[in-house]
């Protein structure tokens, strides 16, 4: 699962070969949760404020996100991507 950016302490990252939908996830402290590429929370529970955060930076980003989404797919390299 490589971080593919990181920012205000919440690292994001993607598995390979992961299920559909196209999602990736976000860890802050010890929270962890799935977020769609529109910033939509999949499942768990994340803190107001950096769900927020994240839910922006994903917004912000959707063309690099479904980029690496392919990548992970085929067990390719991803790469970083800007944070906030």
């Amino acid at each position: 699962m490589p971080a593919i950016s990181m920012f205000y302490g919440i690292i994001i990252y993607m598995y390979y070969q992961d299920h559909v939908p196209p999602h990736f996830h976000a860890r802050y402290q010890d929270e962890e949760a799935c977020f769609t590429f529109d910033g939509e929370l999949l499942q768990e529970e994340f803190p107001t404020k950096q769900k927020k955060l994240v839910a922006a930076w994903a917004v912000l980003n959707t063309d690099e996100l479904n980029a690496n989404w392919e990548l992970a797919r085929n067990k390719q390299e991803l790469f970083r991507i800007r944070p906030l």
